[in-house]
């Protein structure tokens, strides 16, 4: 059997413009005759630009006269700013909230890390919750084939959360991209179209714990954790606070190992 045209990885470096221009074309009259796969391209390159969108701002910031004689001189410029920026994030995101699960765990610190699942959580549902006719790639009627899809894409063995206590019933899911590696995302809507994210992606530092976290993203509300070697993300602009609490206890609950 002879190899498909367009490679996954070129389809990831046309979102990310990073094609030659010949290559590009191939990749593009590909694309038009996949309207699925152009629509899935189209998504990452929309989230792309919400990410560089909500980063811009931070690269052009001066540098702090502390992180500047701390850096070594190797270091470029540009490289501590993006260092200064995400160091200001985590601190802005807020005093962590207590974990109702577990508190007999430590409550870790804030870190640049913890805060970026809560950024990219807030912007995948903000890209994807307002979607009508594709909210997701895979639907809820194929459950079972979904959750085997993202856990081999992701190398962990994932599970979509029942949350019917909570009023919510599985869409679907997707695969994104992430820092990380791919990354899941589940969604969730009640019976008055009320939707809710759950955002799952492995982590690069593993056997870590944290205790929940809550972060407001314009007006996309997180309550984030990192379990050993997974982040976990529940993310909604319709929910309170308290309800989004409720429902990633519920999530936590779950899959729990």
């Amino acid at each position: 059997m002879s190899e498909p045209p367009v490679s996954e990885a070129e389809l990831q470096a046309y979102a990310d413009g990073r094609l030659t221009r010949e290559r590009r074309a191939v990749v593009e009259a590909w694309l038009a005759a996949h309207p699925e796969e152009a629509e899935r391209i189209a998504a990452y390159q929309r989230l792309g630009q919400e990410v560089r969108a909500a980063y811009e701002t931070m690269l052009s910031e001066p540098v702090p006269e502390r992180l500047a004689q701390a850096a070594a001189p190797r270091f470029a410029w540009r490289r501590a700013a993006a260092i200064a920026g995400s160091i200001a994030l985590g601190i802005a995101i807020g005093a962590p909230v207590g974990w109702e699960l577990r508190p007999e765990r430590t409550i870790a610190q804030s870190t640049p890390d913890g805060a970026m699942i809560a950024r990219r959580a807030a912007i995948a549902h903000a890209t994807y919750s307002p979607e009508v006719r594709h909210p997701v790639e895979v639907g809820a009627d194929d459950e079972q084939h979904l959750v085997a899809w993202l856990s081999k894409r992701l190398g962990i063995k994932l599970r979509a959360p029942k949350l019917d206590e909570a009023g919510m019933s599985l869409v679907g899911g997707r695969l994104l991209p992430g820092e990380n590696g791919p990354v899941a995302l589940f969604m969730y809507q009640s019976q008055n179209g009320r939707r809710l994210t759950l955002y799952v992606r492995t982590e690069a530092s593993r056997n870590r714990e944290t205790a929940f976290r809550y972060a407001r993203e314009n007006n996309v509300g997180v309550f984030y954790w990192i379990d050993r070697e997974v982040g976990y993300a529940c993310a909604s602009a319709d929910l309170s606070k308290d309800e989004l609490l409720h429902i990633a206890n519920l999530v936590y609950k779950q899959l729990e190992p």
